[in-house]
């Protein structure tokens, strides 16, 4: 499969033109830049970075190892806001005689992939995007321009929540979540290719969240939604760290692990 992609990447075709056309030959230019690439693979170097894509959302992003590569588990994650929001979705005007349209943010955007996916769903909601990462902002910034969504997401250079002004109804992230302490069961492409600082949290794998959690709740409005991915390993934390919030919910992903948390901020 990723010699494939990469021989789709290298032709600039899609899978259908490459199996309708099984006597096409390549060019000089085309085998050498097809060998790098496949060279870059064995080398451990993911194929999105090779091909400096990757599908989310039905939506093409571009990636680069300043960015977390999406991944289909994160969907679920802005499956879940749709489902807090399901008046606003697809809507171009207010669903209920006036009401505010909702103001997201989504915390650690990386490629940005969470808050151009809400845009696209929501087109009323006013939506904000976080990183720490200039390099990530860049990329998220690119990605809104590509997608015409540029007009529709405010990105800010920010630690978590610091410096944004609260009044927010959905705080999402998919927040580093891996600790230090589980670093060999992690696939090593991603170690050794992703931002170990979006990867990574500290030893324990809690220590982002211990610092997102506060500062969501003091930036939602009341009955506000914070939703945000996370691993089985940490499940039982995350909810006691959430204990004071109503409606807490732990949804798993397709293979059963807990992926997502909600929680909503008391009224």
């Amino acid at each position: 499969m990723n010699a494939e992609l990469l021989l789709m990447f290298t032709l600039g075709c899609d899978r259908a033109y490459l199996y309708g056309h099984p006597e096409r030959k390549l060019t000089e230019d085309e085998l050498t830049r097809y060998e790098h690439s496949l060279v870059q693979r064995a080398k451990g170097i993911p194929t999105q970075y090779i091909t400096g894509h990757q599908e989310f959302w039905g939506m093409d992003f571009l990636v680069s190892p300043a960015v977390l590569i999406p991944r289909p588990e994160t969907e679920h994650v802005v499956e879940r806001v749709l489902e807090i929001l399901p008046d606003w979705r697809g809507v171009l005007k207010s669903p209920n005689g006036g009401s505010t349209p909702p103001r997201i943010v989504d915390v650690g955007t990386g490629s940005g992939c969470i808050a151009l996916a809400l845009a696209k769903e929501l087109p009323q909601a006013e939506v904000h995007a976080t990183d720490i990462s200039a390099e990530a902002l860049e990329v998220a910034r690119t990605n809104a321009a590509r997608l015409g969504l540029e007009d529709r997401v405010t990105f800010h250079h920010a630690d978590l929540l610091a410096r944004i002004a609260p009044g927010f109804d959905v705080v999402v992230s998919n927040p580093p979540y891996v600790g230090l302490s589980e670093e060999d069961q992690v696939q090593l492409e991603v170690r050794k290719c992703e931002p170990r600082a979006a990867v990574f949290a500290g030893q324990s794998g809690v220590e982002v969240i211990e610092s997102l959690i506060p500062q969501a709740f003091a930036a939602l409005k009341p009955g506000g939604w914070l939703v945000m991915e996370m691993s089985g390993t940490i499940a039982e934390s995350a909810r006691k760290l959430v204990a004071g919030w109503t409606d807490v919910r732990v949804a798993p992903d397709l293979q059963g692990i807990p992926r997502v948390l909600s929680a909503q901020k008391p009224s």
